[in-house]
């Protein structure tokens, strides 16, 4: 009998043993479960968000631009936002800044703004339009973007000739539909005298790196508008619109071309052909000409 409950305890001495040492091997086991799925979420997390900002279709968009600086951001009348635009997996975004004390801009350091051969981003003239009615001119740019989202290095010249550093970045883009970008307006339907004429005109597209005089002159003739395009380079050699080939009508200095007005108010598409890199480039670029700053020419 008494070896009969000896074995009985032993037995169940062993049983107790087996289980508790197999509590931490399956907590052990759980954990690593949790742990590994963790990763995997945190990671298709990241690549999500990654994916989100280098698969921005081709378009117009308007984006937060963002700065660490009360003394260069965009101008209040744009409520803190750029127009992106999106060409070919390439970036760019034309802010509108407060005043024209910022005369260049450089897509890097301000070390680097100052080498040989750095790439200085050229203001263009904008009239940004206060809540009270009020309208006023100041410089505006466009600016390379490399990514959605992530800080990167722009560096600004101010009235001085100092160049500052700064940090900016370009987050929540929103693409402009169709149904809400306007048509414009036709020369004919502005119902203009024949004359000479000022308005102002932005470009955009491209490196962000050209610029063209704003006010531009625009001569109106028989309902048609015909406007003289100087640009901030004697590097372009041809433009092209709406499939016709205009060829610069100055040999010295900037390049000048004198190109039809095909809308107002809206983006108007261009091409102009650059043979400032090694071999000629054809780049495309879109004017807006805004019919509200225009003013005729006294005779």
């Amino acid at each position: 009998m008494k070896k009969r409950y000896v074995n009985l305890i032993l037995a169940m001495a062993g049983a107790s043993v087996l289980v508790l040492g197999s509590v931490p091997a399956m907590a052990k086991t759980d954990e690593t479960k949790t742990e590994s799925g963790e990763e995997a979420e945190t990671s298709e997390e990241k690549d999500t968000d990654a994916a989100k900002a280098d698969t921005l279709e081709d378009g117009v968009y308007t984006a937060e631009f963002d700065t660490d600086s009360s003394m260069f951001h965009v101008n209040e009348a744009n409520d803190k936002k750029g127009e992106l635009t999106v060409k070919d997996g390439k970036m760019t975004i034309h802010v509108s800044l407060v005043s024209k004390k910022i005369v260049n801009l450089f897509a890097g350091t301000a070390e680097d703004a100052q080498k040989d051969g750095a790439e200085i981003i050229e203001p263009t003239t904008d009239t940004v339009k206060y809540s009270d009615g009020y309208t006023e001119e100041v410089y505006g740019f466009d600016i390379p973007v490399p990514a959605i989202g992530e800080e990167f290095n722009v560096a600004i010249l101010g009235e001085k000739g100092k160049w500052y550093d700064h940090k900016v970045s370009v987050k929540n883009p929103v693409k402009t539909s169709d149904d809400k970008k306007s048509e414009g307006k036709k020369p004919e339907e502005l119902k203009l005298e024949d004359g000479t004429y000022e308005m102002d005109v932005t470009l955009t597209g491209g490196s962000g790196r050209a610029s063209v005089e704003s006010p531009a002159k625009v001569e109106i003739k028989d309902k048609e508008a015909t406007a003289t395009i100087i640009w901030s380079s004697p590097n372009y050699d041809y433009m092209i619109v709406d499939g016709e080939k205009y060829e610069p009508v100055n040999k010295d200095g900037n390049s000048t071309f004198e190109i039809p007005v095909t809308v107002f108010d809206a983006e108007m598409e261009v091409t102009a052909d650059t043979v400032a890199m090694s071999t000629p480039h054809e780049i495309e670029y879109t004017l807006n000409f805004d019919s509200s700053s225009m003013k005729k020419e006294e005779k």
